[in-house]
């Protein structure tokens, strides 16, 4: 199936046709399944979730959505990999909140060591504030972050969806890594500050 069909069945499900987005599901889930491998693979990848739970929640947020408005098939992608980033991050604030409250409950001198899973949790969490920070500061940079790195889109597929140069995606792809990279070194010394 060619991406004028996929879009053409993206726009039916976004006007109400949920025999689209039934249809649609099968030819999608195969990129979906992509962009979903991809963050677990970034993420620490087994520590975290399935590949199939991380698509499933992910479909399901966007199913539920009452506004559908995908202009296009990188459009949607781009969007499913935002809302794969949050089902990340709600996954690793609850997996973080489990384990306090298990170590909460315990005498102190029997409390387990921290476990390792806890590092993969806070590192989805300062990428994601660092990310958050980054769209403070430049919104677009964020977005391309986002395209890239959560989506897996091209940089000529990232053009489309932000409606801006090739070349304009490449600079603010290249710059939006360099803040990232001093944001989530900054994080992790103020961090550790704040732990001793």
């Amino acid at each position: 199936m060619s991406d004028a069909d996929v879009t053409s069945l993206l726009r039916a499900w976004s006007e109400g046709s949920e025999s689209a987005g039934e249809a649609l599901l099968p030819l999608i889930y195969a990129e979906l399944r992509r962009i979903s491998s991809r963050q677990l693979r970034g993420s620490g990848g087994a520590a975290m979730m399935q590949t199939t739970e991380l698509i499933n929640e992910a479909w399901l947020r966007m199913s539920s959505q009452q506004i559908r408005s995908w202009q296009s098939r990188a459009h949607f992608f781009a969007l499913a990999a935002t809302m794969a980033r949050r089902v990340l991050v709600d996954h690793a604030r609850r997996q973080l909140a489990q384990r306090r409250d298990r170590r909460l409950q315990m005498p102190l001198d029997q409390a387990p060591p921290v476990e390792s899973g806890n590092r993969v949790d806070l590192e989805i969490l300062a990428l994601h504030q660092a990310l958050e920070h980054l769209a403070e500061v430049d919104q677009r940079q964020a977005r391309v972050v986002e395209l890239r790195y959560f989506g897996g889109l091209t940089i000529e597929e990232s053009a489309v969806v932000l409606d801006i140069s090739e070349a304009t995606v490449k600079r603010e792809w290249t710059l939006a890594k360099a803040r990232l990279r001093r944001y989530m070194e900054s994080g992790a010394t103020s961090q550790q500050a704040s732990d001793d």
